[in-house]
């Protein structure tokens, strides 16, 4: 399972602080810590509604390669503040993200084409998120297609059936552990799926247990990739059990900390 850290997000009042006041110490023991607690890679988000996005993601990427040498997944719609953080990046990056929606693909494809990045592609379109699993596998195989016209191949998308608020979408958690499943069939080799975890216990109690209860529920249906909070050690517990029990790692009685 491949982990990719939720906290450098301006969404975050004490994040956008930092980035407002340009804080790189706070950033980047932030950062640190993330990779610390198992964060393969960092979700890179200044905020919304920012007039000043290009120069805040541009700081915010030059800040966190000082002292993170970890893949970063730029989390932006603007496709301006996108191509900002791609010029910033040294490594290849995620792009974070495009839909099936035709101005967003035209947009963000050939940003992805010209530096050589990998990119989340989000099942919804100009209609919005679609309502079964059988859409959503839809607009990840019309994703998938338009990609390759631009020579993007399958191995270089993550696929997200885009999760819900469990407390106001109740039936769609099930769904989303289907469109996994059939997203694995769209290519050989499987493309590689991701989700955004925490949303589906947005404005609900006891939001650990239920992310963690749907992480160990898609690991088993073959989720590939999560943007989660590492520092949730129960949530991170759960990952590396389910690791084990995919026989994606070896066992040894201090798996938890091995």
């Amino acid at each position: 399972m491949y982990v990719i850290s939720e906290r450098i997000n301006g969404l975050f009042t004490s994040v956008g602080k930092a980035i407002d006041g340009r804080d790189a110490k706070f950033i980047q023991e932030l950062a640190v810590k993330q990779v610390e607690c198992g964060a393969q890679a960092l979700d890179v988000n200044v905020g919304p509604g920012r007039e000043d996005g290009p120069a805040a993601m541009e700081w915010l990427v030059r800040t966190l390669q000082e002292v993170a040498d970890v893949p970063l997944s730029l989390d932006t719609s603007g496709p301006k503040t996108m191509e900002a953080g791609l010029k910033a990046a040294k490594n290849r990056v995620i792009m974070n993200s495009t839909t099936a929606e035709a101005k967003k693909m035209e947009r963000f494809f050939p940003l992805c084409r010209e530096y050589d990045a990998e990119i989340i592609c989000l099942c919804m379109d100009e209609k919005g998120v679609p309502n079964s699993a059988d859409a959503r596998a839809e607009m990840a195989m019309i994703m998938m297609t338009k990609a390759m016209e631009y020579d993007i191949m399958p191995d270089r998308l993550y696929l997200d059936p885009l999760v819900l608020p469990v407390g106001a979408a109740q039936d769609q958690s099930k769904k989303i552990i289907q469109a996994v499943q059939m997203f694995q069939g769209l290519n050989d080799p499987a493309p590689r799926t991701v989700v955004g975890l925490s949303n589906v216990s947005n404005c609900t109690k006891q939001r650990s247990l239920i992310n963690r209860t749907f992480l160990a529920m898609l690991m088993g249906s073959g989720l590939t990739a999560a943007i989660l909070d590492p520092e949730d050690k129960d949530l991170m517990d759960v990952l590396k059990a389910g690791e084990l029990l995919m026989n994606e790692k070896l066992y040894c009685d201090d798996f938890l900390r091995a």
